[in-house]
């Protein structure tokens, strides 16, 4: 079944390019365009669409606060947005608000479609340049860190190319595994280090180093 995708984006051309190059793969399909956000927050809901690409900027309404709306009504659906923004105020806004990924404009077409499969599996993509801003943030934060003693040598290779701000397919190519073992093994990162997401274990990390 194909992966069906919803684009909330108010730059038509953008949002036309994303859309060609959803269309253009076997396994997803563009089921709907909003070029403002009160339409989006009107009708998104009855769509039900897999993943949902959203500007955090639109004209008449943040995507931020669709987001934090909409996620409870629509449990099953993910969303990740997409956006030229880049300061850290919106960044933790997005994701405390429910947005399972954060992507910027810059990323290659092809890099948006790959960041959707991971999002679509389980995921949290997120651009280069938008991880490096999330780990400076909490090694400022001072997070209390744990020992690293508990990981194996593959966990702490896994931890270490997310820390590096690559999705899980990534990490699965270059481990030459499938992405379900290394959710396995983010699993178990996770519940060694006492963290509940990749954010925290990606600190505790760059504490320790």
């Amino acid at each position: 079944m194909n992966i069906r995708v919803a684009i909330v984006e108010d730059d038509k051309n953008y949002s036309q390019a994303l859309k060609n190059i959803i269309d253009f793969q076997e396994d997803m399909e563009c089921v709907a365009q909003f070029f403002n956000g009160k339409n989006a927050l009107q009708k998104l809901e009855a769509l039900e669409p897999d993943v949902v690409l959203m500007d955090i900027q639109l004209q008449d309404l943040s995507g931020i606060d669709i987001v934090f709306k909409l996620t409870e009504l629509m449990p099953s659906t993910t969303f990740v947005m997409c956006t030229s923004f880049e300061n850290d105020e919106k960044i933790f806004s997005a994701l405390r608000a429910g947005a399972s990924g954060y992507l910027v404009k810059g990323d290659s077409l092809a890099k948006i479609i790959q960041a959707i499969l991971e999002a679509h599996k389980g995921g949290a993509p997120m651009s280069f340049a938008i991880a490096k801003r999330v780990l400076q943030h909490f090694q400022e934060s001072k997070v209390q860190v744990q020992s690293l003693a508990l990981l194996t040598v593959t966990e702490k290779e896994v931890l270490e190319l997310l820390a590096q701000g690559l999705l899980y397919k990534e990490i699965a190519d270059k481990k030459s595994v499938t992405i379900d073992t290394i959710k396995k093994h983010i699993g178990n990162i996770y519940r060694k280090l006492q963290v509940s997401n990749k954010i925290e274990a990606i600190n505790k990390f760059n504490h320790k180093n």
